[in-house]
């Protein structure tokens, strides 16, 4: 039975079908993790494990084995989060999909250590002095327990350096490749469960259910993360023609290729890049389009934070690039409303200022509100496109001022709320695109939540990691 979505429109015209479309996809793919999960517990259970909770050894190794089958269901559905699968990438968005993605990691982990404590506790009869020549008996004698301690640690390197005050200390391009280490850690620590596991091969259904689980994140991963990537970067020849500054440390690369207009890029999305200079082009870059794609050029826009994106500045034209993506949900396909408001802070405006170009929208149904302690960015395009296609734009200087506002010294010395409804009096009727720092993001949340903005309208990109 197929069902088809009929387009449902708001005054000019805005196409809800993606929007619908994805709400969909989100619900099935819940649906599908949860189905998941319900399937290798019945296998735990079919298995004998209620009946061994009679005693204490048997009961230790039951429940082992019941969070070993539900950390190796998550650690699978973590590699399909990370595969960069469009459909889901699409439907859920970076953000979303980042809180999605670090939940899902952590319980696996958690559930991954209990499994293999539990475990090994058990087959130590359930006493714990004899824990650790257990452990040892069960490394070195059992097929494929080597490898499994290998990805454990790998796993554990992986959530060591996203717990948050780690991250904060690397720098992001160290992170995304130490982040990598969760393919290896995976592929390593799984396999003794397909070769040893009883709740693995007890049936054909089971067994077809964790091949089938296993061909699915790999293919993924072969497929998205790359060969997508190689295909395009080699399709379209991606090079930079120049280098612009912005402002003291904000400058805007302009790339161009072959057959750009068939690369299924839209304003609001980020691409991963990857420039051939030298040392270090191994490391990967997230920057937002800054301007509308037209089919024959790209431009990017970056701020130098002292890492790998101060190099950006000294690139030279002819220089290749190596692109992933697109990525992001920041664009037109969640809109559902015909006025759309954008706000911004410091180079977090960049996907905005692309949006405010490529978005259709009447005269005055647009609205900017961008924050930052220098002159605006992109202060004469988006004059431009205030005198061509009546954006009307607001600039809030100053800096933050205080731990829960979002809002400039310079704005004025009502409250948030209170200025938003003055600047945008009909915000909750507004699909609303919020990009900047993490933290200041979710002060901007809280305020359009004061003012009744709807989550499924509020659009929001962290260009912190």
């Amino acid at each position: 039975m197929s069902v088809t979505l009929e387009p449902r429109r708001h005054g000019s015209g805005v196409d809800t079908r993606a929007a619908r479309t994805d709400s969909v996809v989100r619900y099935v793919a819940g649906v599908l993790v949860a189905a998941s999960l319900a399937f290798v517990t019945s296998l735990w259970i079919t298995g004998g494990g209620v009946g061994d909770l009679g005693g204490w050894a048997d009961g230790l190794t039951s429940v082992g084995r019941w969070t070993g089958l539900l950390a190796s269901d998550l650690l699978l559905v973590q590699v399909l989060l990370m595969a960069r699968i469009p459909l889901v990438e699409r439907a859920v968005g970076q953000d979303r999909l980042a809180r999605t993605h670090r939940w899902v990691g952590f319980t696996s982990f958690t559930l991954m250590l209990a499994h293999v404590g539990l475990i090994t506790w058990g087959y130590a009869a359930g006493r714990l002095g004899a824990v650790p020549g257990t452990f040892w008996d069960l490394t070195v004698d059992h097929p494929g327990m080597l490898l499994a301690l290998a990805g454990t640690l790998c796993l554990v390197l992986v959530v060591a350096t996203s717990v948050r005050a780690a991250r904060s200390r690397l720098r992001y391009e160290s992170w995304h490749l130490l982040h990598l280490y969760a393919y290896l850690g995976v592929g390593l620590a799984l396999p003794h469960q397909l070769w040893t596991g009883q709740e693995f091969l007890s049936s054909t259904a089971a067994t077809a259910f964790w091949w089938t689980l296993w061909a699915a994140a790999a293919g993924a991963v072969l497929v998205w993360r790359l060969g997508a990537p190689l295909f395009r970067t080699l399709r379209h020849d991606l090079r930079v023609t120049a280098v612009v500054p912005e402002d003291h440390d904000v400058v805007s690369v302009h790339v161009t290729g072959r057959h750009l207009d068939q690369l299924p890029v839209t304003a609001g999305q980020f691409l991963t890049w990857r420039f051939l200079t030298g040392p270090g082009w191994t490391r990967a870059h997230p920057y937002s389009l800054s301007a509308a794609p037209d089919g024959r050029s790209l431009r990017i826009t970056v701020k130098d934070l002292g890492d790998g994106s101060a190099l950006v500045r000294s690139l030279r034209p002819g220089v290749r690039v190596v692109i992933e993506g697109p990525y992001g949900r920041l664009t037109e396909r969640p809109r559902t409303r015909d006025k759309i408001a954008f706000i911004g802070a410091g180079v977090g405006v960049t996907p905005l200022r692309a949006l405010a170009e490529g978005l259709p929208y009447a005269p005055g149904d647009a609205v900017l509100l961008q924050r930052g302690t220098r002159r605006p960015l992109f202060a004469p395009e988006f004059d431009t496109l205030a005198r061509e296609r009546g954006l009307r734009v607001h600039w809030l200087p100053g800096r933050r001022r205080s731990a829960d506002s979002w809002l400039g010294d310079g704005a004025g010395s009502a409250d948030d709320l209170t200025l938003l409804l003055g600047w945008v009096p009909d915000i909750a009727r507004r699909d609303v695109y919020v990009c900047g720092p993490e933290a200041w993001t979710d002060s901007v949340r809280r305020t359009l939540s004061a003012a009744r903005v709807p989550d499924t309208r509020l659009h929001v990109e962290n260009f912190g990691w």
